[in-house]
């Protein structure tokens, strides 16, 4: 039936209707159902779209479409943080469903170059329908379940067809813990009589909102750095299928309609991926969305914007993986029913256009099927013999640090890409990779374009306008050592599994003087916090030092853990098992030592030991701060290190016992709200010894306020014509802006908050326009641009002129504490292992810098 406006929906909605009405309004007309398979609303009690459905009546009523039909199979692929079930409902033929796997073994024949496929009839085109990635964009999962509905119960002719030729992987909800903080709050707050004003209660949910994860992080962004158990579930069921089609629904401003793509030509769209996926197969498909569109009365845009750059989106790591992303983007009601300039939005409207989405979505899949089909084959063929032809590929490893090494090989590993284990040293540039530490990345594997995404540095671009980031070489965000390999031969050593990066633990022998666990690995801040916590007596060395260990003498630089034995209140017994212990769960080592006299440096009694303080971590949160840092800090505490950090709403400041706590961290977000008698309560508890740590605009606060004496850089200057024309307004003041790109920094590896640190050389992230002068002491600057920064992405010529030089760490102190000033985001999307040891040392170590 024809869509007959705005006005209708609300007046049924707001009254209640019948199953049939509701149906009719939803499904096309001709669409017939067998009546022994429920509807949504028989199994929820009330009409789709009156309510918002908490995340277990969706498993819930999947779960029962699997029991009551043979259409149908519910697989759990993990669980939330908050443990909440992600689902996969596969829906197809019960004859396919009995041939599942070995439809799956057929298809992933398209994605091994070794195998050749000419006839693809008795394939299938496997379509994977996901929704609600952001949480308080709720329509795309109340969506799902009309769509599993829809093909699990219709009896038409459409329906048969396409279960008989495609498999659908119905994800409902990337992110279900999201979607439950914003549905609750919406119900909650949900009128009767609906209230459409925009700014009511039901409207404006609160800080953080429910579009992000239990952390606080967009797990739309996580595709590429895989940071969380829900991306890594996801990732790992995507790679068990590489289905043709992926869906990625989401919800936009009120006052806008609804999206579809092609996006914006050549300048969104990423430079790795064949112009097959944009010039073919969007705009094949793209007429059977306005085909269905139109059909119901929506009125939508295309061409116009979003990204298909960065390859972190729903929408985009499959484009790289042979198969058709697609994004589609409807105008939220925020709640059951709001105004816009076009009248009332309801919740109900909303979810009628995803679905109708969704239902083009397979048709085109099935009627297309051959050609997504042959697109697969060909993409990964093609990507072969570019690697082939391109020749080499990529050596990476730190020699120091395990534990990143690993991380990084993991990832890797985790997208299936080939990475080898070399078996001898090798040098290139000015780097050696030594074996054991040293591993190899081909070009030639169906990975390629992939591998290019990993370790390519992109500094050309048609536009200069980014929606996202504009740089995701993944290796810089590891700090990984690594060069290009262009010789002929191929590199040997063993093709590495991710069971092989289990590792055996090293067990240390029982020592009565001290032990030394060297501070460059990634994981060494974790076994100090259980050291810490376990009660003993810690220490970091602020010179280097050689000395005689079980295993010979061995060299330890700035920052390494010594742990006396005999100043312990605990028996030399208990701390060897508490050491045994702290190795083990951080998976570094640890040297047993006999005698504190050293070969070379300082012995172990020297004065260049400090006393390691265990922090108690303060971290204000809520309205005016950023959700997404603040999530960023507590998940790399949480999960990297084990340390608990307090999170204190800002209008709840007044209730804070200062002298619990020596650490305090401010994120990105403007603190003058706080008011003058809780920020000169904060400067009082730095003068006492308290250590401030600020990142982002909050540094940019602390500077403005007065609060350090620090100050900023001259700012560029881009010289504006006295007259332009209006449309040019948004490419100008886009072009001007940081997005996100990648910098080279030299790093102070001598001071505490760089200690780990064995190279000077580190590259860093930037998203923001912040620019800060170095330090008037010239020690307190422990992070600088280099002259000519630039690594990866874009920034307009002008920004890059006035960056080289300016700093990204300072540290100010203010009485017997200290403020440590994060230009940058150390801790950006969890991907940047490499800066997190940054943040960590002002953790760990900020309360020991003194003032030379």
């Amino acid at each position: 039936m024809k869509y007959r406006g705005f006005f209708i929906v609300v007046l049924l909605f707001g009254l209640g209707f019948s199953a049939k009405a509701q149906s009719d309004y939803f499904f096309p007309p001709n669409a017939r159902f067998d009546k022994s398979i429920p509807t949504p609303e028989e199994y929820l009690g009330y009409p789709i779209g009156t309510l918002h459905t908490r995340h277990d009546a969706i498993v819930g009523y999947l779960r029962e479409l699997a029991r009551r039909s043979p259409r149908a199979r519910l697989d759990t692929i993990g669980e939330t943080y908050e443990h909440r079930q992600l689902v996969v409902l596969t829906v197809s033929s019960s004859a396919n469903l009995n041939n599942l796997e070995n439809i799956r073994r057929k298809h992933l024949e398209l994605v091994d170059p070794t195998k050749t496929i000419t006839d693809f009839s008795d394939q299938k085109s496997i379509v994977m329908l996901g929704y609600n990635v952001h949480g308080n964009e709720p329509s795309s999962s109340e969506a799902a379940l009309l769509t599993a509905y829809y093909y699990v119960a219709g009896l038409h002719a459409e329906v048969r067809q396409a279960l008989d030729e495609a498999v659908l992987l119905i994800d409902p909800a990337f992110n279900p813990d999201g979607r439950d903080r914003h549905s609750t709050w919406a119900n909650a707050y949900q009128g009767n009589p609906l209230v459409s004003d925009p700014v009511d209660a039901e409207h404006n949910e609160a800080w953080p909102g429910g579009r992000t994860n239990h952390y606080w992080y967009d797990l739309n962004r996580d595709w590429l750095p895989l940071a969380h158990v829900e991306s890594q579930a996801r990732i790992d069921f995507y790679h068990k299928w590489y289905p043709n089609v992926v869906t990625d629904f989401h919800e936009m401003g009120t006052n806008s309609t609804y999206f579809f793509e092609p996006t914006k030509p050549f300048g969104s769209e990423n430079p790795v991926v064949p112009r097959d996926n944009y010039d073919g197969l969007n705009n094949l498909f793209a007429g059977y969305f306005h085909e269905a569109l139109d059909e119901i009365g929506s009125l939508y845009f295309t061409k116009e914007q979003y990204d298909n750059s960065y390859p972190g989106y729903g929408s985009t790591y499959p484009d790289i993986h042979g198969a058709l992303g697609l994004v589609f983007e409807q105008a939220s009601s925020r709640g059951h029913l709001q105004d816009s300039r076009m009248g009332k939005v309801a919740f109900a409207f909303t979810i009628k256009n995803h679905l109708t989405s969704s239902l083009a979505t397979v048709r085109a899949s099935v009627a297309e099927k051959a050609t997504l089909l042959a697109h697969m084959e060909n993409y990964f063929d093609s990507a072969q013999k570019e690697g082939e032809q391109a020749g080499g590929g990529w050596v990476f490893g730190d020699p120091y640090d395990d534990g990143r090494n690993q991380a990084f090989v993991d990832l890797l590993l985790r997208h299936k890409i080939k990475t080898i284990a070399l078996n001898e040293d090798i040098s290139l540039g000015d780097k050696t990779f030594k074996r054991g530490k040293a591993f190899y990345v081909p070009n030639a594997q169906g990975q390629y374009r992939m591998v290019r995404t990993m370790f390519e540095k992109v500094t050309t671009f048609y536009d200069s306008i980014f929606y996202d980031a504009s740089a995701w070489t993944t290796a810089l965000a590891y700090n990984m050592p690594y060069e290009q390999y262009n010789g002929r031969n191929e590199l040997r050593g063993a093709v590495l599994k991710r069971s092989d990066l289990q590792g055996e633990y090293a067990s240390v022998p029982r020592a009565e003087y001290a032990y030394l666990i060297e501070w460059n690995e990634y994981y060494a801040p974790k076994a100090l916090n259980y050291l810490l916590d376990k009660g003993l007596y810690v220490n970091s060395a602020f010179k280097p030092f050689s000395i005689e260990t079980h295993e010979g003498v061995r060299e330890f630089g700035y920052g390494t853990l010594m742990i006396p034995v005999a100043r312990q209140e605990a028996n030399s017994n208990l701390v060897h098992a508490y050491i045994e212990e702290a190795t083990e769960i951080a998976g570094v080592k640890a040297y047993a030592v006999s005698s504190g006299y050293s070969a070379s440096g300082i012995d172990l009694g020297s004065g260049s030991f400090e006393t390691i303080q265990k922090p108690q971590v303060l971290m204000l949160i809520g309205p005016g701060t950023s959700s997404y840092e603040a999530g960023e800090v507590w998940h790399l505490l949480d999960s990297k290190v084990g340390l608990p950090i307090t999170k204190v709403w800002t209008d709840n400041v007044g209730r804070i016992d200062w002298s619990q706590y020596n650490t305090l961290v401010l994120v990105s977000g403007n603190y003058s709200s706080l008011g003058e008698n809780t920020i000169n309560r904060i400067k009082q508890w730095v003068r006492e010894g308290g250590t401030l740590i600020t990142l982002r605009s909050a540094t940019s606060w602390a500077v403005a306020s007065g609060l350090v004496n620090e100050k900023f850089a001259e700012g560029p200057k881009r010289e504006t014509p006295e007259r332009m024309d209006y449309a040019t307004a948004r490419d100008f003041r886009g072009s001007n802006a940081i997005g996100g790109s990648m910098y080279m920094a030299d790093v102070d590896i001598t001071h505490p908050l760089a200690f780990g640190y064995t190279s000077r050389e580190l590259p860093v992230y930037r998203n923001h326009s912040i620019f800060m002068a170095p330090s008037a002491n010239p020690f307190s600057t422990v992070v600088r641009y280099t002259e000519n920064p630039l690594l990866s992405g874009y920034v307009h010529k002008t920004n890059l002129e006035k960056l080289g030089g300016t700093a990204s760490l300072l540290v100010n102190g203010i009485g017997r504490g200290n403020v440590i000033l994060f230009v940058d985001n150390p801790n950006f999307r969890g991907m940047w292992y490499g800066t997190n040891k940054l943040f960590l040392n002002a953790i760990f170590l900020g309360n020991l810098v003194s003032r030379p």
